[in-house]
């Protein structure tokens, strides 16, 4: 499968600082110049442009990009971030709720 096939989940940091979780079957640097260039008006990205690509992963298929864009868009932004620095060990440890 070519690399263009499938679907990207994409984490975009805006310009406020927040994070925007999303998917796109298009080429992930055309779909930020989307954003960049307020194509979207109603989208989260509009007030908070420019928005900077902070990570793009690739999926085989949609569904399993759209699992995955649900799975991380409930994670609070320290493991955004990890994710982001590829802390992938820290996860665990940032999923428990502290008490």
């Amino acid at each position: 499968m070519r690399q263009h096939d499938g679907c990207w989940l994409y984490i975009a940091k805006c310009s406020d600082g927040s994070f925007y979780t999303g998917t796109t079957r298009m080429d992930v640097e055309t779909r930020i110049g989307q954003n960049n260039a307020g194509m979207f008006p109603e989208s989260y990205t509009f007030k908070r442009r420019p928005v900077t690509l902070a990570l793009a992963e690739h999926f085989p298929s949609i569904t399993d990009a759209i699992a995955m864009e649900r799975r991380v868009k409930g994670w609070s932004r320290r493991k955004k971030q990890a994710m982001i620095d590829g802390q992938w060990e820290n996860l665990p440890e940032l999923a428990r709720r502290k008490t």
